[in-house]
């Protein structure tokens, strides 16, 4: 190691002795990359970024008590600077997103080699993210999917479409909701183009269908 070379520090959170001590052994081979400490659970995680301050931690999501996603937001919330790498067996969407939305910078599969894990906690010290290429298929599929019908109507339009379901029209329903009748008109377009409906009894049975009134 050349002298004065930054070494990365890394905290290992993980509840299986075997794997902590895999990727202890992992550390230890390359020259920039140094252990910082390790955890079992989600607390003791917390504990220790405010004591050994990591510069990356590799967080198991399965953890007892406290997850590893409610440890990950802890620990941004309190030491922004560390950077978490998610590193689990899942590749379930909503963990994914779960662990993405709380501040993991990465999400890698435990069946990573060495090198393309030493590369994402130098890219994560670096601030730069690495998503598993099965992580990546998984959140391009769903965002191709389509959004469930009237996931997009305002609060107003859903009021509007409730009176709509009712059976009231137009007139009445401004008298309901107290605007004028240019405004009611306004609104029910609006809920026709965003459900795709041809007419006010076809914007009813998708209302009905999809259960967007209750």
């Amino acid at each position: 190691m050349t002298n004065g070379m930054h070494r990365i520090r890394v905290l290992i959170v993980d509840d299986h002795e075997m794997v902590r001590g895999g990727l202890a052994a992992f550390l230890h081979t390359a020259d920039d990359l140094e252990l910082a400490g390790e955890a079992e659970t989600g607390e003791e995680a917390v504990q220790l970024c405010a004591t050994v301050q990591p510069d990356v931690a590799l967080m198991d999501l399965m953890l007892p008590q406290m997850d590893g996603i409610a440890a990950t937001r802890a620990i941004r919330q309190r030491h922004p600077r560390i950077q978490i790498i998610a590193l689990t067996s899942f590749r379930d969407e909503q963990l994914v997103q779960g662990a993405l939305q709380a501040g993991a910078i990465s999400y890698i599969l435990k069946n990573v080699g060495a090198e393309p894990l030493a590369a994402a906690i130098r890219l994560a010290a670096a601030g730069r993210s690495t998503l598993a290429p099965e992580i990546v298929q998984a959140l391009v599929q769903q965002a191709s999917r389509p959004s469930p019908p009237g996931e997009d109507l305002s609060p107003r339009e859903r009021e509007v479409l409730v009176l709509l379901v009712e059976g009231l029209s137009n007139p009445a329903i401004a008298n309901r909701l107290v605007v004028a009748r240019s405004t009611v008109n306004f609104h029910v377009g609006n809920i026709l183009t965003k459900l795709g409906a041809a007419s006010r009894t076809e914007a009813v049975a998708r209302a009905v269908q999809h259960h967007l009134v209750g």
